[in-house]
């Protein structure tokens, strides 16, 4: 399985738990659009940073932008990337911020309190 193909079916997943496993429905949800606008530059930068200075390199078969040369830096758009980050790692930091809202809201919706200062949550009872 490619890269390409790995976060598309992470993005898929944690789409199909949000709206229809734990119905959450966050992607239906103005605030978590706000959030996401909001992580998302520190996500471009973080990335760009590691892509753009030759930090971290990926295999051109495994991803979207592959006609980079080896030696080269990769273009800050274009060939499947935006600002040096390839599409693929966009797709996964969107998935892994919804997924921990997503179980965020829903242990929170269970009950998990955290009343106490140390030690582990406890339940609330209803």
């Amino acid at each position: 399985m490619s890269y390409t193909q790995f976060a598309v079916l992470a993005v898929t997943v944690v789409t199909v738990l949000d709206l229809f496993v734990i119905r959450t429905r966050l992607l239906r949800s103005r605030i978590f659009w706000l959030a996401y606008a909001i992580i998302l530059p520190a996500q471009l930068l973080s990335n760009g940073v590691l892509t753009g200075t030759g930090t971290v390199r990926y295999d051109g078969a495994a991803i979207i932008g592959s006609s980079t040369p080896e030696n080269a830096a990769p273009p800050i758009f274009g060939d499947g990337r935006v600002f040096f980050a390839p599409v693929e790692d966009i797709m996964f930091g969107f998935a892994l911020i919804l997924l921990t809202l997503v179980l965020w809201v829903f242990w929170g919706s269970r009950g998990v309190d955290a009343d106490e200062v140390s030690g582990p949550a406890t339940w609330r009872k209803k």
